[in-house]
């Protein structure tokens, strides 16, 4: 296995900062990037409260808290953090052309040595990893959000991954803390595909008048044992990014996965979710909706800039 000293982590979206949070307390020297300073402030931020409240509740011990927040650091380009980086994790948003073009840019400033992940949650690894010269060593690491809670770390290996770099990132997720499984690429993976798939019927059983977005929750968190109901998860993740996952896996697996036309309709009239204040359901401006748990998810990344 090759050996990793220093992550770099491009992005300091929800995910970005996740990702940082678990490589620092994992013992790996941190460079979180992102294009705006007040993105890695407020990275910085909330890094330091999760890790806070994880010595809070038991979990981590002050000194490890201490050491972790003492190993991360912070970039404002892409060229800056990843330069010495041993593993560069791309964690931009959910978009083909964004993580080509970032792939492409480190590709020409990393050494050639340098492993390079995506946490795309359902794109081609293959195809990002084709505008590089270093295909045998770009592979997925598929985190969940937040990442600093879920402990599934799916790894991806796409045509050209070699059996090192595989074994480097399943080695690096375990030290985050993380249970791994590899898997071959596919379009979606394992929990992105089957995640889309619920999601996507919940929308068009509302869409038929089924029943009501609260009852459907309800079903399946008392009935099957969700966490969380499709539609409490929808509005975490973000209408927008489960729309873009439907649609790529419409594209590539076919019409079963075709986005229910009430999904997009929700996305066209900007209820993106928790973020935009409104999805599903609505959250006024001081958020009094009820809290609800968390479970895996597709990473969906928010825009770079926070």
């Amino acid at each position: 296995m090759a050996q990793v000293k220093t992550i770099a982590v491009i992005g300091a979206g929800t995910m970005g900062r996740g990702i940082a949070h678990v490589a620092a307390l994992g013992g790996y020297r941190t460079i979180l990037e992102d294009l705006l300073p007040n993105a890695l402030r407020k990275a910085e931020h909330e890094i330091r409260a999760n890790l806070d409240k994880a010595v809070e509740l038991g979990k981590v011990s002050s000194g490890d808290a201490n050491a972790a927040f003492a190993r991360l650091h912070y970039a404002g380009s892409v060229e800056e953090a990843a330069r010495e980086a041993d593993l560069v994790i791309e964690a931009v948003p959910e978009e083909m052309e964004s993580k080509i073009e970032i792939f492409t840019l480190l590709d020409k400033i990393c050494r050639p040595g340098t492993i390079l992940a995506s946490n795309t949650s359902s794109l081609s690894v293959t195809e990002i990893a084709s505008v590089t010269y270093r295909a045998p060593k770009c592979v997925g690491m598929h985190f969940f959000n937040p990442v600093h809670k879920m402990k599934l770390l799916e790894i991806v290996r796409a045509l050209e991954t070699d059996d090192d770099t595989l074994a480097t990132a399943a080695d690096v997720g375990r030290r985050m803390g993380k249970e791994v499984v590899v898997i071959k690429e596919s379009p979606g993976f394992i929990t992105s595909r089957i995640n889309a798939m619920i999601g996507n019927e919940a929308f068009y059983m509302l869409q038929e008048g089924i029943a009501s977005a609260e009852d459907i929750d309800k079903a399946l968190k008392l009935g099957l044992n969700h966490p969380m109901g499709p539609f409490e998860l929808v509005d975490l993740v973000g209408l927008d990014t489960r729309l873009h996952i439907l649609e790529y896996l419409h594209k590539t697996l076919g019409e079963k996965y075709r986005p229910a036309p009430l999904l997009v309709q929700h996305v066209k009239a900007g209820r993106l979710g928790r973020k935009a204040g409104r999805g599903v359901y609505e959250y006024p401006a001081h958020n009094t909706a009820p809290e609800v748990k968390t479970q895996e998810m597709p990473s969906g990344t928010l825009s770079r800039r926070g």
